[in-house]
């Protein structure tokens, strides 16, 4: 199969989606969905703005509870800096399909979907390396996604994210979803709204409830066990050798201890940053000193 055929095979594969819920999508970026072999993961999309010369392709993975939208303030500013943007919702987040099952949502099935997701973009837009970025959760499923295959990607970024789990890692959570009846995390978080009727919210937490009825237990729980794995990849992740950024909010200091991501940074001989007046979501909490250092970061690579 020609290059030309193999990029028109992997632009079948994209097409338009609908905005999800109540937040409004920022200027210039899309809705997609993305036709992976697990089914439809939905995705967002900004191209390089009108004018400025591209610089290259990055892809963004969510975190636990999270979801492609999570990076909109992101994706209004990295085009204007020369950058195409692309994010999913992982499986079982959000609108993404849903498998059902907790052995579905493993480390090998995640990092998988990220591969392939890669894949789709590099051939349909013929670019040249990825830059990936894993928030949170989505760190950890970016290290396993490298260490699977790192010949997509330019380099290597893990926002608020750390090098392994710890028992009993959210183990609370866990057993409140497994308990609950079907009832969302949201909702069991909030129960004093939880049958509030979509006017009394405002529009972030009508987004919070609707992402949380969409969002798959199957998927929370089997995030937790990740998340509570104790496995420490960060030797396997500098053995790929892609050059790697780790960074977090001053003041992340409950998802890894802020140590455990230095140390982190040190080992992989990675570049390591601290955004201020941030916590674990620098991307939503200070975006503006967030975008100019992974533009920085990725215009180095």
């Amino acid at each position: 199969m020609s290059f030309e055929q193999q990029s028109q095979k992997a632009s079948e594969k994209i097409h338009s989606g609908r905005v999800f819920s109540s937040l409004p999508m920022p200027e210039g970026v899309e809705a997609l969905v993305i036709e992976a072999s697990v089914g439809p993961l939905t995705a967002i999309h900004a191209p390089v703005a009108e004018g400025v010369k591209g610089k290259g392709t990055a892809l963004f993975i969510p975190g636990f509870t999270g979801s492609k939208e999570d990076f909109y303030e992101l994706f209004a500013l990295l085009p204007q800096r020369g950058w195409d943007v692309w994010a999913y919702s992982q499986r079982g987040q959000g609108d993404s399909v849903a498998p059902s099952g907790i052995e579905s949502y493993g480390r090998d099935q995640t990092a998988s979907d990220a591969l392939e997701v890669a894949a789709i973009i590099t051939q349909a837009m013929a670019c040249d390396g990825i830059h990936l970025l894993g928030h949170s959760f989505g760190g950890l499923v970016a290290q396993a996604t490298v260490i699977k295959d790192p010949s997509p990607f330019r380099s290597l970024t893990l926002m608020s994210s750390g090098p392994h789990g710890w028992p009993g890692r959210k183990a609370d959570i866990r057993e409140r979803l497994l308990n609950s009846g079907g009832v969302d995390l949201w909702r069991l978080d909030n129960p004093d709204k939880a049958d509030w009727p979509d006017d009394r919210l405002d529009p972030l937490q009508r987004f919070l409830r609707e992402r949380s009825e969409r969002t798959s237990t199957d998927q929370l729980i089997g995030a937790i066990d990740q998340l509570a794995n104790v496995h420490d990849t960060t030797f396997e992740v500098k053995d790929t050798g892609l050059p790697a950024l780790v960074f977090h909010g001053i003041d992340d200091i409950y998802a890894w201890p802020q140590e455990w991501q230095h140390r982190m940074a040190i080992l992989l001989g990675a570049r390591y940053e601290i955004i201020p007046d941030a916590a674990h979501c620098p991307n939503g909490e200070n975006p503006v000193p967030t975008a100019d250092l992974l533009d920085d970061f990725w215009s180095k690579h």
